[in-house]
């Protein structure tokens, strides 16, 4: 029986011992796209990033979807785009709750690389904080290593360096086992020490780095080396310093890493000889012009593809409320072929809507046609008495004469006729609206471009034109406002900029707008507003053409 008794009381020790060990609870198995995405990471960061997105906006288990925002965020970051970083990171917390045992994993991921992107921002306190949430959240010392690492050169950038010494002795005995993270670990610390105290002699500590990192065949951290030798030598033994910064320049062509030749060039312009000067820095523009040209694309592709992501996923929703209509279009053919008194009323009812919605047409058509050339042509008019650009008396008459025969002909339904020189027509319109205070430049309108435009059209964007103009003197204050006009392979584009007030988070359409947006979207088109802000407006029109 004591037997049985001292069994049972083993058992229940070992039970509780186990409860109280930490454990993390791994993520679910990834999905056929996310294993897509992770595949392509090292040979096509823009399918990566398509099957991730794909991934994040598709219904399913909501971790999965943090941790494919979080790889987002990752190339966002890689491509020298720390907002759209941040920006994603933060909709990948969305997903996740705290109290979930299943979350603690990711969670721990995305506060961590919010603090390395709040570092590229030089939020440091703020990445601080980030750091201090991603320790919450993870037991496993492989993980606590690398945020305390991140959280140590935050306090060093803060210039607390007694805070990042102290992290950096606290990890780096532990950090032996692994020679990579050992020796990023003791550079880090050493450079910290000489920020400190700019006599310490940092270079033993740096040279070990450097020897294990040259064992281990570790050719970024041997760039990393390179870099903070050639650093601390520059002071005291100049050619020391060129002899690691000309080691980094070679590493950096080596790895094919135009970020490391970058941070490389500018040592060897100040180390190196008169005449090897001028060709280090033609390289450095060269490269620095290259560099970011391809940042800005991969951030714009990285755009492209969320927008094409979400536009078909606009799309599939109107095919699904289409075949939806049509499913209940069928429905109800079957029930009035069962019911034809009931068709007669409906019938009799229905024309008696179809004339008052043909009236209401009518109507809204003449307001229509009294906003563009009543309306907007006595405002041009009143604008250039105001500016003092009438041209004289004689040429005011005429425009009130011509103002008023149309006026005279609005309901009736004239042919259009095709008006000679229609870019200087348009020209004149746009200028019209410059002032002293505001300059209006004109960029593109050609007869190339307006002879691909059927007469329809052409006139329709004249309103267009007029409108956003009217819009502009009325609303912008905006001192430079400049149209462009190109042609592209299947469609005109037409963009508007102001550097106005731009548009209020509260901003809704008026009737001049709406009417914009109706003729855009009668010839096919499609306009795009810029994003509300303070800092002006931007306005873009794509009309198809044959």
């Amino acid at each position: 029986m004591n037997y049985l008794r001292s069994l049972l009381f083993l058992f229940i020790i070992a039970l509780l011992a186990r409860c109280k060990e930490p454990h993390t609870v791994k993520p679910a198995p990834p999905s056929p796209d996310f294993e897509k995405a992770m595949s392509l990471l090292k040979t096509n960061k823009d399918s990566a990033f398509y099957y991730f997105n794909k991934v994040a906006t598709s219904p399913g288990e909501s971790q999965q979807i943090a941790r494919a925002y979080t790889r987002m965020a990752i190339l966002q970051s890689d491509a020298a785009d720390p907002f759209g970083s941040q920006e994603t990171l933060l909709q990948a917390l969305k997903f996740l709750d705290e109290k979930k045992d299943s979350d603690r994993y990711t969670l721990a991921s995305v506060y961590n690389e919010l603090a390395v992107t709040n570092i590229a921002l030089r939020n440091y306190q703020a990445a601080l904080d980030y750091c201090n949430q991603g320790l919450k959240f993870t037991k496993e010392r492989f993980r606590i290593i690398t945020i305390l690492n991140n959280r140590a050169l935050a306090c060093q950038k803060l210039n607390q360096y007694d805070q990042a010494l102290s992290i950096y002795r606290s990890i780096l005995d532990e950090s032996k086992n692994n020679p990579a993270e050992y020796a990023r670990v003791l550079t880090n610390m050493a450079n910290t020490k000489q920020l400190r105290d700019v006599t310490y002699d940092a270079a033993p500590e740096l040279l070990a780095a450097l020897q294990i990192r040259e064992n281990q065949k570790d050719n970024w951290g041997l760039s990393s080396s390179y870099a903070h030798l050639s650093d601390y030598y520059a002071r005291s033994h100049p050619d020391s310093a060129l002899h690691y910064a000309n080691k980094m320049y070679r590493m950096a062509q080596q790895l094919g890493s135009p970020r490391d030749e970058l941070l490389a060039l500018p040592k060897l312009i100040q180390f190196s000889p008169p005449e090897l000067v001028k060709k280090y820095f033609t390289r450095y523009r060269h490269l620095n012009d290259s560099v970011q040209t391809a940042r800005n694309n991969a951030k714009n592709q990285f755009a492209l593809i969320r927008y094409e992501a979400e536009k078909n996923k606009a799309n599939n929703l109107v095919l699904q409320k289409a075949n939806a209509e049509k499913k209940v279009q069928i429905i109800w053919q079957r029930i009035i072929l069962f019911g034809v008194l009931l068709f007669a009323s409906l019938g009799f009812w229905w024309y008696r809507k179809q004339r008052q919605r043909t009236l209401r047409e009518y109507q809204l058509k003449t307001s229509k046609k009294v906003h563009d050339v009543v309306a907007n042509g006595l405002y041009r008019v009143m604008s250039k008495i105001e500016h003092g650009q009438t041209g004289g008396k004689e040429q005011l008459l005429d425009e009130m004469g011509f103002l008023y025969e149309q006026s005279r002909n609005i309901s009736y339904e004239q042919p259009e006729k095709e008006e000679q020189e229609f870019q200087a027509s348009i020209a004149n319109l746009l200028k019209s609206f410059s002032s002293a205070a505001t300059s209006i430049s004109i960029v593109g309108n050609s007869e190339k471009f307006w002879n691909r435009m059927p007469l329809n059209a052409k006139t329709e964007l004249k309103h267009v034109l007029q409108e956003l103009m009217v819009n502009m003197q009325k609303h912008s204050a905006a001192e430079n406002v400049m149209i462009r006009f190109r042609l592209l392979k299947d469609k005109a584009e037409i963009i508007y900029t102001d550097d106005g007030k731009g548009l209020p988070s509260d901003f809704h359409f008026g009737n001049g707008l709406k009417n914009t947006e109706n003729r855009i979207s009668g010839m096919g088109g499609h306009l795009i507003f810029g994003k509300a802000t303070t800092n002006g407006l931007k306005i873009e029109l794509y009309i198809p053409i044959t």
